[in-house]
């Protein structure tokens, strides 16, 4: 894939916890309410080890195009892992830890980017 704009950034990101078998995976368009980001990549798994995962094959689908991240929050058991890309934040939680922040109801009024 070639990575041309951020959306396609957080479209990459959200392909590659796709073929991991993330559950849930959604891209918000979040520009026009915050300036932190411009997408958030939000998904999930049912163990620490799924989360490791999809983490690196996040990691590894994006810096094969050249794309590294800035910072990454949340090794070692945590049950949310964050990669700063700059404009994409990827958030990789562990179900329980998703339900209870619900990024999707704080973030209600983000447009949803669909995923072919």
């Amino acid at each position: 894939m070639t990575i041309t704009s951020i959306q396609d950034i957080a479209v990459a990101a959200a392909q590659a916890a796709l073929d991991k078998k993330a559950n849930d995976v959604m891209v918000l368009k979040v520009a026009p309410l915050t300036p932190e980001a411009d997408f958030f990549v939000i998904c999930s798994a049912e163990t620490q080890v799924q989360i490791d995962t999809i983490v690196k094959a996040i990691i590894e689908r994006l810096e094969s195009a050249g794309v590294h991240p800035l910072r990454r929050e949340g090794r070692g058991g945590n049950s949310w892992t964050l990669l700063d890309y700059g404009g994409v934040v990827v958030h990789v939680f562990e179900e329980p830890a998703r339900a209870y922040y619900n990024l999707e109801k704080l973030w209600a009024d983000a447009e949803r980017v669909p995923l072919s």
